[in-house]
């Protein structure tokens, strides 16, 4: 569905509130106006996909919105029609996102392509994980990047979820415990957590083999968390399944877009 001047997206926007928009922005744009060019202020990151036009699913009465999505009488194209805001990520086709952007205060973008998925080396090293959507607890675990979206979204475990979105964060565990040991007024590697209880909760994952994983905070922050600390990418999971969009290097951001690579 599109007018005679302007394609029609679908925009699954994953932080900082899930919502389903239909939209005749072009992605920069639409990123621009959520941050900006709308009566609804917001001030830090937006993360969010577009899918497939062809994506449609029961749940969401896709055709029904896009049938509104009409530019304005003064030749302006529509900038967002919400279709839905609630139990979004559970009800999407992964393989149907055809891209990730992230996006900073300033307004910057950077779009993300996806990847065919994380090696998963060294077996038992501890992780840090920033849970994104639908929940946002910041997580150390012995798991690997895919071995905690599978767990997570596992149906045989009760605090399990449909689907998640997470990424995984820059964190040396031994390199921390060896540093707050020679210097135990040290800031925390890990944005608003403690590194007395950083160090505590490492030791506990160190010492015993049942427990694999440890919530570092109930709200992962992830406006606090610089986009340096990513280390992998962004991972969209449902039991059995994922999607992968890879962070490119630094240096590749550096020298392709600038701008947002001064605000990371």
């Amino acid at each position: 569905m599109s007018s005679e001047r302007y394609a029609t997206h679908l925009y699954v926007v994953l932080h900082p509130s899930p919502a389903l928009i239909a939209s005749q922005l072009e992605p920069e744009r639409f990123a621009r106006h959520y941050l900006a060019g709308s009566i609804r202020h917001y001030s830090g990151k937006v993360v969010f996909g577009e899918m497939d036009p062809s994506f449609r699913h029961p749940y969401f009465h896709i055709d029904e919105y896009l049938a509104e999505v009409k530019e304005h009488e003064d030749g302006r194209p529509k900038a967002t029609k919400f279709i839905s805001v609630y139990r979004i990520l559970e009800h999407l086709d992964f393989s149907l996102i055809l891209n990730l952007y992230l996006t900073t205060p300033e307004g910057a973008v950077l779009k993300l392509h996806p990847d065919d998925g994380v090696q998963t080396r060294e077996p038992g090293l501890l992780r840090v994980f920033a849970e994104i959507n639908p929940v946002r607890m910041m997580v150390i675990t012995t798991m690997n990047f895919l071995e905690f979206g599978d767990l997570v979204t596992s149906p045989t475990i009760l605090r399990s979820l449909p689907a998640m979105l997470y990424t995984q964060l820059e964190f040396d565990a031994e390199s921390f415990l060896s540093d707050f040991k020679n210097n135990p007024v040290l800031p925390s590697p890990l944005p608003k957590v403690h590194p007395s209880k950083l160090r505590d909760a490492i030791n506990e994952l160190k010492s015993t083999s049942k427990k694999g994983t440890k919530g570092l905070l109930l709200d992962s922050s992830f406006d606090t968390i610089p986009y340096r600390m990513v280390r992998h990418g962004f991972m969209f999971a449902r039991h059995g399944e994922n999607r992968f969009f890879r962070m490119p290097p630094i240096g590749e951001i550096e020298r392709d877009n600038y701008k947002f690579w001064k605000a990371m």
